[in-house]
């Protein structure tokens, strides 16, 4: 597991981190990781497979249709490119 190590954070900020967390009742390095999951990854972020889904069906494309362009779909593995 990827570890990191926060240089030249201010007293005040640590205090406030420590703090924040014993409100949560969680320790200072739980609150650090559940604010940064948070941050980085929201809830409400964009998930292109669902956004997608959700176009098809407001265009009305229906199951018959998406199983057809499916079967259509050319699963050709791509080649690697080359470089020489």
């Amino acid at each position: 597991m990827p570890a990191v190590t926060i240089r030249n954070l201010s007293d005040a900020t640590h205090r406030a981190l420590k703090a924040r967390a014993e409100q949560h009742g969680r320790s200072t390095e739980a609150e650090i990781r559940h604010i940064l999951e948070t941050v980085v990854r929201p809830d409400e972020r964009l998930r292109l497979g669902s956004a997608i889904a959700d176009i098809s069906r407001r265009q009305g494309l229906t199951d018959a249709e998406a199983e057809a362009l499916s079967r259509t779909r050319d699963r050709t593995p791509a080649k690697p490119m080359s470089f020489e």
